[in-house]
């Protein structure tokens, strides 16, 4: 049986590409999304996108992940560091979620070392830009595959 990933990008992340790109690198999110589609095509992974701004759209799409995927990679953005309602989804849906970033966050200004997400991630993943979603697909289905 096929695994089922969603990949969850919270605010400012429709920006990439011109966000910032010393700090967030060149590749849009289309650009992450067609990399990561390949990827789970020779993987043989069903493979879901969602982006939004807004942190209840955010909570809804992982309530939704229950049942209809295996795990989900989050790239929360700033609501890593200030969203108890994200980490509060995710451990009500019981799903395997890695934390992504495309900074390292713990480089970053003071604020940006406290996740109130890691303590209910399976991992986190930062500091590797674009690369981090191929990676982060890498650890999840391994993690998937040890699950069984």
């Amino acid at each position: 049986m096929s695994h089922s990933i969603l990949i969850l990008n919270g605010p400012n992340l429709n920006l990439l590409g011109t966000r910032q790109p010393e700090v967030y690198g060149t590749a849009t999110l289309k650009d992450i999304e067609a990399t990561c589609a390949d990827k789970a095509a020779a993987m043989g992974v069903a493979l879901s996108f969602a982006q939004s701004n807004h942190e209840g759209v955010l909570v809804d799409a992982l309530h939704d992940a229950k049942g209809k995927h295996n795990g989900v990679i989050l790239n929360a953005g700033a609501y890593t560091h200030t969203s108890i309602a994200l980490r509060d989804a995710i451990s009500a849906t019981e799903l395997p979620v890695i934390e992504l970033h495309l900074s390292n966050i713990h480089a970053r200004e003071e604020f940006r070392h406290h996740s109130h997400i890691a303590a209910v991630a399976i991992g986190q993943i930062c500091g590797f830009g674009a690369q981090g979603y191929p990676l982060a697909m890498d650890a999840l289905i391994t993690h998937l595959g040890e699950d069984k």
